[in-house]
Protein backbone atom coordinates (compact mmCIF):
# COMPACT_ATOMS: atom_id res chain seq x y z
CA UNK A 1 0.00 0.00 0.00
CA UNK A 2 0.92 3.60 -0.18
CA UNK A 3 0.42 6.69 2.06
CA UNK A 4 1.42 10.09 0.89
CA UNK A 5 3.71 8.37 -2.05
CA UNK A 6 5.26 6.12 0.43
CA UNK A 7 5.24 2.35 0.12
CA UNK A 8 4.17 0.76 3.24
CA UNK A 9 4.59 -2.83 3.27
CA UNK A 10 1.85 -5.18 5.02
CA UNK A 11 3.71 -7.69 6.33
CA UNK A 12 3.34 -8.86 9.64
CA UNK A 13 5.78 -9.14 12.48
CA UNK A 14 6.63 -13.34 11.76
CA UNK A 15 6.64 -12.58 7.81
CA UNK A 16 9.15 -10.07 8.43
CA UNK A 17 11.40 -11.99 10.67
CA UNK A 18 11.21 -15.07 8.36
CA UNK A 19 12.14 -12.68 5.62
CA UNK A 20 15.39 -11.77 7.52
CA UNK A 21 16.32 -15.35 8.33
CA UNK A 22 16.24 -16.03 4.65
CA UNK A 23 18.39 -12.75 3.77
CA UNK A 24 20.99 -13.78 6.38
CA UNK A 25 21.49 -17.30 4.77
CA UNK A 26 22.26 -15.24 1.45
CA UNK A 27 24.49 -12.51 -0.11
CA UNK A 28 21.67 -10.11 -0.45
CA UNK A 29 21.71 -6.75 1.63
CA UNK A 30 18.23 -5.31 2.86
CA UNK A 31 17.26 -2.33 3.79
CA UNK A 32 14.37 -2.23 6.81
CA UNK A 33 12.91 1.20 7.36
CA UNK A 34 9.93 1.75 10.05
CA UNK A 35 8.46 4.91 8.56
CA UNK A 36 5.67 7.04 10.61
CA UNK A 37 3.92 9.64 10.24
CA UNK A 38 6.27 12.56 10.76
CA UNK A 39 8.72 10.84 8.33
CA UNK A 40 5.79 10.66 5.80
CA UNK A 41 5.29 14.28 6.19
CA UNK A 42 8.92 15.32 6.07
CA UNK A 43 9.36 12.96 2.94
CA UNK A 44 6.20 15.29 1.15
CA UNK A 45 9.45 18.05 1.38
CA UNK A 46 12.35 16.30 0.74
CA UNK A 47 12.43 14.35 -2.35
CA UNK A 48 15.51 12.53 -1.95
CA UNK A 49 14.27 11.34 1.20
CA UNK A 50 11.30 10.10 -0.44
CA UNK A 51 13.19 8.31 -3.15
CA UNK A 52 15.12 6.50 -0.31
CA UNK A 53 12.06 5.48 1.63
CA UNK A 54 10.75 3.89 -1.14
CA UNK A 55 13.95 2.19 -1.93
CA UNK A 56 13.69 0.42 1.46
CA UNK A 57 13.19 -3.38 1.20
CA UNK A 58 10.78 -3.76 4.04
CA UNK A 59 8.63 -0.88 4.94
CA UNK A 60 7.17 -1.52 8.32
CA UNK A 61 4.49 1.01 9.70
CA UNK A 62 5.67 2.15 13.03
CA UNK A 63 2.44 4.53 13.67
CA UNK A 64 -0.82 4.89 14.85
CA UNK A 65 -1.69 7.05 11.88
CA UNK A 66 -0.84 5.19 9.28
CA UNK A 67 -2.11 1.88 10.63
CA UNK A 68 -6.05 4.36 10.92
CA UNK A 69 -5.35 5.05 7.55
CA UNK A 70 -5.39 2.23 6.96
CA UNK A 71 -8.21 1.25 8.40
CA UNK A 72 -5.99 -1.61 10.00
CA UNK A 73 -4.74 -3.09 7.01
CA UNK A 74 -1.10 -2.49 7.68
CA UNK A 75 -0.11 -3.87 11.32
CA UNK A 76 1.87 -1.50 13.36
CA UNK A 77 4.80 -3.25 14.58
CA UNK A 78 7.48 -0.55 16.61
CA UNK A 79 11.40 -0.24 15.86
CA UNK A 80 11.65 -1.04 19.76
CA UNK A 81 10.18 -4.35 19.57
CA UNK A 82 11.56 -5.37 16.09
CA UNK A 83 14.69 -4.91 17.09
CA UNK A 84 14.69 -6.97 19.89
CA UNK A 85 13.39 -9.44 17.85
CA UNK A 86 15.52 -8.90 15.42
CA UNK A 87 18.54 -9.50 18.25
CA UNK A 88 16.88 -12.63 19.82
CA UNK A 89 16.87 -14.06 15.60
CA UNK A 90 20.44 -13.24 15.33
CA UNK A 91 21.15 -15.18 18.79
CA UNK A 92 19.38 -17.98 17.48
CA UNK A 93 21.15 -18.15 14.27
CA UNK A 94 24.57 -17.24 15.42
CA UNK A 95 24.31 -14.13 13.88
CA UNK A 96 26.42 -10.71 14.56
CA UNK A 97 24.98 -7.10 15.29
CA UNK A 98 26.43 -3.83 14.68
CA UNK A 99 24.83 -0.82 17.40
CA UNK A 100 25.64 2.79 15.42
CA UNK A 101 24.46 6.08 16.89
CA UNK A 102 22.92 7.90 19.14
CA UNK A 103 25.81 10.27 19.92
CA UNK A 104 26.52 8.94 23.09
CA UNK A 105 28.86 6.50 24.77
CA UNK A 106 27.23 5.90 27.79
CA UNK A 107 23.90 5.37 25.79
CA UNK A 108 25.35 3.05 23.60
CA UNK A 109 27.45 1.29 26.69
CA UNK A 110 24.19 0.51 28.37
CA UNK A 111 22.14 -0.35 25.88
CA UNK A 112 25.30 -3.00 24.85
CA UNK A 113 24.76 -4.42 28.34
CA UNK A 114 21.11 -4.53 28.29
CA UNK A 115 21.21 -6.73 25.36
CA UNK A 116 24.08 -8.85 26.57
CA UNK A 117 21.91 -9.18 29.64
CA UNK A 118 18.83 -10.34 27.72
CA UNK A 119 20.42 -12.13 24.43
CA UNK A 120 23.36 -13.56 26.51
CA UNK A 121 24.64 -15.63 23.03
CA UNK A 122 24.00 -12.57 21.19
CA UNK A 123 27.71 -11.36 19.38
CA UNK A 124 27.63 -7.57 19.54
CA UNK A 125 30.36 -7.33 16.82
CA UNK A 126 31.35 -3.43 17.27
CA UNK A 127 29.54 -0.29 18.84
CA UNK A 128 29.77 3.49 17.71
CA UNK A 129 28.43 6.63 18.15
CA UNK A 130 28.56 7.09 14.73
CA UNK A 131 29.82 10.25 12.74
CA UNK A 132 29.07 13.54 13.56
CA UNK A 133 26.28 15.18 10.09
CA UNK A 134 24.32 17.50 9.48
CA UNK A 135 21.57 17.85 6.42
CA UNK A 136 22.24 20.63 3.91
CA UNK A 137 19.42 20.73 1.47
CA UNK A 138 18.54 17.55 1.27
CA UNK A 139 21.65 15.89 1.69
CA UNK A 140 24.04 14.40 4.35
CA UNK A 141 27.08 16.65 5.14
CA UNK A 142 30.22 14.81 7.09
CA UNK A 143 31.70 17.37 9.45
CA UNK A 144 34.55 15.16 10.22
CA UNK A 145 35.25 13.21 6.84
CA UNK A 146 37.96 11.51 8.61
CA UNK A 147 35.09 10.68 11.45
CA UNK A 148 33.19 9.00 8.72
CA UNK A 149 36.03 7.40 6.87
CA UNK A 150 36.75 5.59 10.33
CA UNK A 151 33.38 4.61 11.28
CA UNK A 152 32.82 2.67 7.70
CA UNK A 153 36.53 0.94 8.18
CA UNK A 154 35.32 -0.39 11.67
CA UNK A 155 32.31 -1.79 10.33
CA UNK A 156 33.96 -3.42 7.40
CA UNK A 157 36.49 -4.68 10.24
CA UNK A 158 34.22 -6.02 12.22
CA UNK A 159 32.38 -7.48 9.61
CA UNK A 160 28.60 -7.43 11.75
CA UNK A 161 25.61 -9.23 9.57
CA UNK A 162 23.03 -7.00 10.85
CA UNK A 163 23.39 -2.67 11.15
CA UNK A 164 21.54 -0.65 13.43
CA UNK A 165 21.45 3.03 12.65
CA UNK A 166 20.21 5.27 15.50
CA UNK A 167 20.69 9.04 13.58
CA UNK A 168 17.21 9.91 13.65
CA UNK A 169 15.28 9.92 11.03
CA UNK A 170 15.73 11.29 7.46
CA UNK A 171 19.79 10.77 8.66
CA UNK A 172 19.89 7.38 9.35
CA UNK A 173 17.87 6.59 6.64
CA UNK A 174 19.98 8.40 3.74
CA UNK A 175 23.11 7.11 5.69
CA UNK A 176 22.30 3.26 4.97
CA UNK A 177 21.13 4.00 1.42
CA UNK A 178 24.22 5.64 0.57
CA UNK A 179 27.29 3.04 2.53
CA UNK A 180 24.90 -0.20 2.47
CA UNK A 181 26.75 -1.40 -0.77
CA UNK A 182 30.00 -0.75 0.65
CA UNK A 183 29.87 -3.05 3.88
CA UNK A 184 29.89 -6.23 2.13
CA UNK A 185 29.13 -8.44 5.60
CA UNK A 186 25.48 -6.47 6.52
CA UNK A 187 22.73 -8.53 5.57
CA UNK A 188 20.21 -6.67 6.78
CA UNK A 189 20.67 -2.47 7.74
CA UNK A 190 17.61 -1.24 10.26
CA UNK A 191 17.14 2.54 11.00
CA UNK A 192 16.16 3.00 14.86
CA UNK A 193 15.96 6.39 15.55
CA UNK A 194 15.82 6.92 19.57
CA UNK A 195 15.37 3.17 20.23
CA UNK A 196 18.94 2.86 22.11
CA UNK A 197 17.58 5.32 24.46
CA UNK A 198 15.13 3.27 25.23
CA UNK A 199 16.92 0.26 25.85
CA UNK A 200 19.59 1.79 28.07
CA UNK A 201 17.35 3.72 30.03
CA UNK A 202 18.09 6.77 29.09
CA UNK A 203 14.24 7.56 28.24
CA UNK A 204 11.09 5.86 29.71
CA UNK A 205 8.74 3.92 27.57
CA UNK A 206 4.90 4.07 27.27
CA UNK A 207 3.46 1.15 29.90
CA UNK A 208 2.44 -1.73 27.22
CA UNK A 209 -1.57 -1.21 27.90
CA UNK A 210 -0.70 2.15 26.51
CA UNK A 211 1.07 1.67 23.39
CA UNK A 212 -1.59 -1.20 22.68
CA UNK A 213 -3.84 1.83 22.92
CA UNK A 214 -1.90 4.08 20.34
CA UNK A 215 -1.40 6.60 23.17
CA UNK A 216 2.47 6.51 23.27
CA UNK A 217 2.58 9.90 21.69
CA UNK A 218 0.94 11.52 24.25
CA UNK A 219 2.93 9.40 27.02
CA UNK A 220 6.09 11.16 25.19
CA UNK A 221 4.13 14.43 25.15
CA UNK A 222 3.51 14.38 28.83
CA UNK A 223 6.96 13.50 29.63
CA UNK A 224 9.20 15.55 27.25
CA UNK A 225 6.70 18.09 26.21
CA UNK A 226 9.36 20.12 23.98
CA UNK A 227 8.02 17.17 21.39
CA UNK A 228 4.78 18.97 21.01
CA UNK A 229 6.14 20.46 17.47
CA UNK A 230 6.98 16.57 16.06
CA UNK A 231 3.85 15.58 17.75
CA UNK A 232 1.68 17.66 16.15
CA UNK A 233 3.42 16.87 12.34
CA UNK A 234 2.86 13.60 12.96
CA UNK A 235 -1.24 14.06 14.35
CA UNK A 236 -2.40 17.31 12.41
CA UNK A 237 -0.08 17.78 9.74
CA UNK A 238 -0.28 14.08 8.79
CA UNK A 239 -3.95 14.04 9.25
CA UNK A 240 -4.74 17.28 6.68
CA UNK A 241 -2.30 15.68 4.29
CA UNK A 242 -3.91 12.26 4.36
CA UNK A 243 -7.52 14.21 3.90
CA UNK A 244 -6.03 16.36 1.14
CA UNK A 245 -4.91 13.16 -0.55
CA UNK A 246 -8.24 11.40 -0.42
CA UNK A 247 -9.96 14.56 -1.83
CA UNK A 248 -7.93 15.13 -4.67
CA UNK A 249 -7.86 11.13 -5.89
Amino acid sequence: MHCLDIRIDTYKKNEILETIKRILATQKQYLLFTPNPEMLVDAQTDHYFKEVLNNGDINVCDGKGIQLWSKGRIPRITGVDLMQDICALAENEWKSVYLLGSGDDDVLKKTKVYLQEKYPNLRIAGVHKGPQLKEEGERLIYLNPTEQDAVLEDIILSAPDILFVAFGHKKQEKWMYEHLPSLPSVKVAMGIGGTFDFLSGKQVRAPKIVRILGFEWLWRLIRQPSRWKRIWKAFVVFSSLCIKEKITK
